[in-house]
C-alpha cells in the first residue's frame, strides 16, 4: 500500500447519535485543525436523523463512510442490554470494515474507535496502524468503567449492587447506587463492557470528550497508576468539547420568528434528546408543569412510552385545537401565548444558540450537556438511561449549573409542582442566574481549551504528531 507524507486516520463510530455526532466532530477537528485525511466509517441505521446529520457542510479531506447495517437478530434476544446489543452490532460489522480499509489508497497511521468498537483493535494490528479509543462520555464516567473492570464481577454485586454502598474510585468522585448506569448494575450482562475497558488500556491512548479544566481531578486520577492502581497504563487526552453544528439544519421559520419575539434569555428549551421518550403520565405532568410555571417555553414532544429509549407509533386523535391525545385538553390554547411545541425534532444547537434561550430541561447525555455548557445555558437536570444520572450528578453537585428532581426520574412521577417550581428556580430566581453565570465561566474555559495553545488543541497535535512519527516510521 502506498505512503504520502500526510497522515491519514479511520474513526469507527458505533450506531446511535450520541456516538456519531462527537465522532463527526471530532473528524472535522483533525481535517480542520490538525492536518489528517480522515475516514469516518459508521454502522448503517435507519434513523432518519443519521442521514441528516450526515448532510452537513463538506470539509476537505474528510470522508464519510456508512458500513451496511448488519443482522444481529439470531445473536439478540428480548432481554439483551443496549450496551450488549451495540458491541455485537460493532463484531458483526468488523468484516466490511477490514474489505475497506483494505481497499484504501493509502494507509490510515491510526484507527480511533468508539467506546463498542474496541474489537476492531485486530484490524489495526493487521494493518499496522496506531490504535486509539475516543470515549465519547466525560472522564468521570471512563474512570467507573475502568475501576469496575479492575474490582470484578464478584466485588461490584456484593458492595455496590447488593449492598448499595457507593462505588468508590481512587482519585475521584464516588459513584452513588442510583447514579450508577445500567451497563455497572447489571452484573449478568456487564462482562462485554468490562472486556471492553481491558482492551482500552492496551491501546496507544484514550480520547476524552471533555477538557482538561473541566474534570482536572479525574483526568490526573486516571493518568496516576497508583491511584487506579497501574490499570490505565496509556496516555489521556481530554480534547473536547466536541459538539454537533446541526449540519445544514436551519430553524424553521415560524420557531425563528417566535424566537426573535421573546426577552434574551427568557426561554426555556426542553428536549429529551434524539429519541427518548416519556410515560404519557409523565408527559401530563411535565405539560402541567410548564403552564402552570408561566414560563416561556419551547418543547420538542413525541409520542409517550413505556420504554424510556423511545418508540414511535401513531398518535391517535388530536384534541379541537390540534393538541395530541397524549397532552392535557386544549394545552395548545392555553400556552399559546408562552410556549411553542415542536413535533418529533429540532435543531437543537440552533435552538441553545439563541439569545432568547436561557435555559434547557435535558435527559442530561453528554452530547446535549456539553451543547448546554457551550452556549451558556443552565439546565434542569432529567436523567433517563444510561450515564444520564452520572452526568445530572455532575453538573447539580460539582459544576451547580443545574437543578435535578430529588426522586428518581426513571422510577418515579415528577409532579407537576415539582417541574414548575424548577422551571421558575432555572428561568425567575436569583439561583438560576447565579448557575447562568457559572456555565458562562465554564464556556469561556472551553472555548480557551479547544483555541490554538489551548490544553485540548495541544492534546490532539500530540496525537497528530504522534501519527506522523508512525507514518514515518
Amino acid at each position: 500500500m502506498p505512503k504520502n507524507n500526510k497522515h491519514h486516520a479511520a474513526l469507527l463510530a458505533s450506531p446511535g447519535m450520541g456516538h456519531l455526532i462527537p465522532i463527526v466532530g471530532l473528524g472535522k477537528r483533525m481535517a480542520t485543525h490538525h492536518d489528517f485525511h480522515v475516514t469516518i466509517f459508521f454502522i448503517a441505521s435507519d434513523h432518519g436523523l443519521t442521514t441528516s446529520l450526515l448532510k452537513s457542510p463538506t470539509v476537505e479531506n474528510l470522508d464519510i463512510v456508512p458500513l451496511p447495517l448488519v443482522d444481529i437478530s439470531a445473536l439478540v434476544g428480548p432481554n439483551t442490554q443496549l450496551v450488549e446489543k451495540l458491541i455485537i452490532i460493532v463484531r458483526e460489522s468488523l468484516p466490511s470494515l477490514r474489505s475497506l480499509i483494505a481497499a484504501m489508497k493509502y494507509r490510515p497511521s491510526a484507527l480511533i474507535v468508539d467506546l463498542f468498537g474496541a474489537d476492531a483493535f485486530d484490524i489495526a494490528e493487521e494493518f499496522g496502524m496506531l490504535k486509539y479509543v475516543f470515549n465519547t462520555a466525560n472522564a468521570w464516567c471512563l474512570a467507573a468503567i475502568l475501576h469496575s473492570s479492575r474490582l470484578g464481577n464478584k466485588f461490584i454485586l456484593e458492595h455496590h449492587i447488593k449492598g448499595q454502598k457507593p462505588l468508590e474510585i481512587p482519585g475521584c468522585k464516588s459513584l452513588s447506587f442510583e447514579d450508577t448506569p445500567e451497563s455497572l448494575r447489571n452484573i449478568d450482562r456487564s462482562g462485554q463492557l468490562e472486556f471492553h475497558g481491558f482492551k482500552m488500556t492496551n491501546s496507544h491512548g484514550i480520547l476524552i470528550n471533555t477538557w482538561e479544566d473541566l474534570e482536572s481531578s479525574t483526568i490526573e486520577a486516571l493518568r496516576d497508576n497508583n491511584h487506579l492502581r497501574g490499570l490505565v497504563k496509556v496516555p489521556i487526552y481530554p480534547i473536547g468539547p466536541l459538539v454537533g453544528q446541526d449540519g445544514n439544519q436551519a430553524l424553521d421559520k415560524q420557531v425563528k420568528q417566535w424566537l426573535d419575539k421573546q426577552p434574551i434569555e427568557s426561554v426555556i428549551y426542553v428536549s429529551f434528546g434524539s429519541g427518548s421518550t416519556l410515560s404519557a403520565t409523565q408527559m401530563t405532568e411535565l405539560a402541567w408543569g410548564l403552564e402552570q410555571s408561566q414560563q416561556k417555553f419551547i418543547w420538542v414532544v413525541r409520542p409517550p412510552s413505556n420504554n424510556a429509549v423511545g418508540t414511535y407509533f401513531t398518535i391517535g386523535k388530536d384534541d379541537v385545537d390540534g393538541t395530541p391525545d397524549y397532552l392535557p385538553q386544549g394545552f395548545f390554547t392555553r400556552t399559546k401565548e408562552i410556549g411553542l411545541v415542536i413535533p418529533m425534532w429540532a435543531p437543537q444547537v440552533q435552538i441553545l444558540s439563541h439569545p432568547s434561550v436561557g435555559g434547557f430541561l435535558s435527559h442530561c447525555g453528554w452530547n446535549s450537556t456539553l451543547e448546554s455548557i457551550m452556549n451558556g445555558v443552565p439546565m434542569i437536570a432529567w436523567p433517563l438511561y444510561a450515564e444520564q444520572k452520572m452526568n445530572a450528578a455532575m453538573l447539580t453537585e460539582d459544576f451547580e449549573i443545574a437543578v435535578r428532581p430529588k426522586v428518581s426520574t426513571t422510577e418515579e412521577i415528577v409532579g407537576r409542582e415539582v417541574i414548575g417550581n424548577m422551571v421558575i428556580t432555572i428561568m425567575a430566581d436569583k439561583e438560576g442566574k447565579a448557575m447562568r453565570d457559572r456555565v458562562k465561566e465554564l464556556k469561556n474555559r472551553a472555548e480557551k481549551a479547544l483555541c490554538k495553545g489551548g490544553s485540548s488543541f495541544n492534546f490532539l497535535s500530540q496525537v497528530a504528531k504522534d501519527c506522523m512519527h508512525h507514518l514515518l516510521a
